[in-house]
């Protein structure tokens, strides 16, 4: 089966808030200190801090805060990147979860084990859940970045899906021909989403980007964004800022329904509990909101 981009998509659509990535602040976990800031209108889901290596200028928590304030970016996700294929050099969780100790409210950190560790010190299921454990209660709120030279379908990281999926933290993955390896269709990619379906998995990567498209070669998987239009018989979901009543969506909907597309769904930031949506559920098309107005205190 043909998985597309915006297939995953709609899979995996409001990952950070079935984590709770987003919401969980200096309020929980060990975080206590808050940092300037923060007003910003996005939430970015992927940024690295950097360890000084070799004489080179590493990525301070200020040069991070100092970039987010300058491109609204209210929080942003750190991610460790501890598999050897993964980066120059080891960024490990303890590294990024000290680092972003005082910035929880803006900072999210998220931890990693390399998969091969489940071969060796960890192989029984219990013992990466009590390892993750630790991260989470140190402040970890997501997996990632998983990026070793392995199949996406590997055994062992098998293990850690399973994991994170009980202890509830999303997976973020890099996938090319490099890393978290999978065939054109993301077969591989597919069957891991069906084997753990309590499992949020954040797709990346340039083989993922890639899978926007169909018709690709293996080779595609390492191009990164394809080019082209959307073709008729495609799956997509439409994408909302806000939903009020849902006639907006209904209006684009029906222009990509008469173009030949199936649509999975529609996605939007906020729903206004406004009706739009009972008046999507009557035609057959699903919602998921990453935020409702109760969210800020509002009653509709």
């Amino acid at each position: 089966m043909r998985r597309s981009r915006r297939e995953f998509l709609w899979r995996t659509a409001g990952g950070m808030l079935a984590a709770g990535v987003a919401r969980r602040t200096s309020g929980t976990g060990t975080g206590t200190g808050t940092s300037t800031g923060g007003g910003g209108r996005y939430v970015d889901i992927h940024t690295h801090l950097g360890q000084p290596w070799f004489g080179l200028e590493p990525l301070t928590v200020d040069l991070l805060l100092k970039w987010m304030d300058e491109h609204s970016v209210a929080q942003a996700a750190v991610l460790p990147l501890v598999s050897p294929e993964a980066y120059y050099y080891p960024v490990t969780t303890d590294f990024v979860l000290r680092e972003t100790k005082a910035h929880r409210d803006r900072l999210i950190p998220f931890c990693a084990i390399d998969p091969r560790t489940a071969g060796t010190h960890l192989p029984a299921h219990q013992s990466l859940v009590d390892m993750l454990k630790r991260y989470v209660d140190a402040g970890a709120r997501g997996f990632g970045e998983h990026k070793p030279r392995l199949p996406i379908d590997e055994p062992l990281s098998q293990k850690l899906y399973a994991a994170c999926g009980e202890v509830k933290l999303p997976v973020l993955f890099h996938l090319d021909n490099f890393a978290n390896m999978d065939q054109p269709g993301l077969p591989g990619l597919e069957a891991m989403l069906q084997k753990f379906p309590g499992t949020v998995f954040i797709g990346h990567g340039k083989g993922w980007w890639a899978s926007i498209s169909g018709g690709l070669e293996q080779s595609d998987l390492q191009v990164s964004y394809p080019e082209g239009p959307v073709k008729p018989g495609e799956s997509v979901v439409i994408v909302e800022d806000v939903v009020t009543t849902g006639g907006s969506s209904l209006a684009a909907i029906e222009k990509a329904e008469a173009f030949g597309l199936k649509i999975r769904g529609v996605l939007a930031i906020i729903d206004r509990l406004e009706g739009g949506r009972e008046t999507l559920a009557a035609r057959g098309y699903s919602l998921q909101t990453l935020l409702t107005i109760r969210d800020f205190g509002l009653e509709p």
